[in-house]
């Protein structure tokens, strides 16, 4: 397992009412819920990002392809929004996502490079089978060690500084395999 993230997206919040300061690996901006449902619209409320999220990788996977086959499209637009649609008790998520061509471009490119936005990562990751997992990050205050020895090596493992050894054993079985280890 690797993360796609050297260091994780890093969010808080005090008592400013859902106003939350999002930490990334080049600075930090304020996520806030719209003032009607109780914030002060101070930053991109969740959907916003996760919608600008769909749009830039769109934008910027169509810009390689264009620059990498020297085509002359000097300016594109996206537009995304979502809604929920329910059938059958089953409640599904639409994400519409409109491509803005704003000079003329050939009809093959056009249909070329609507292709190509299918395949922008977020778009795959959107649409394929996603798994959010939550874990309690442990206090590190308590330091626990637990000695695991042989003949001929001692490992110290300590709990609170390895927080997800649980990823690590379940996502690493050629490491961690622990049928082979016991017994």
């Amino acid at each position: 397992m690797q993360y796609k993230l050297e260091n994780p997206v890093h969010g808080t919040i005090s008592t400013e009412k859902y106003q939350c300061t999002i930490e990334w690996r080049n600075g930090k901006f304020i996520a806030d819920e719209p003032v009607i449902s109780g914030g002060n619209d101070t930053g991109p409320d969740p959907y916003t990002l996760l919608l600008s999220s769909l749009a830039s990788c769109t934008l910027v996977t169509m810009r390689m392809y264009i620059d990498r086959k020297g085509w002359t499209i000097p300016e594109i637009a996206v537009n995304v929004n979502m809604y929920k649609e329910t059938k059958d008790e089953k409640t599904t998520t639409i994400v519409d996502r409109d491509i803005i061509f704003l000079n003329p471009v050939e009809e093959e490119q056009k249909t070329r490079l609507i292709e190509i936005a299918k395949q922008c990562p977020i778009s795959k990751i959107l649409e394929g089978d996603i798994k959010v997992r939550t874990f309690l990050f442990k206090d590190s205050e308590t330091e626990k060690k637990i000695n695991y020895s042989n003949d001929e090596i001692t490992v110290v493992w300590k709990p609170t500084f390895c927080q997800h050894a649980a990823r690590c054993w379940q996502q690493l079985p050629e490491v961690f395999d622990y049928k082979k280890n016991t017994g």
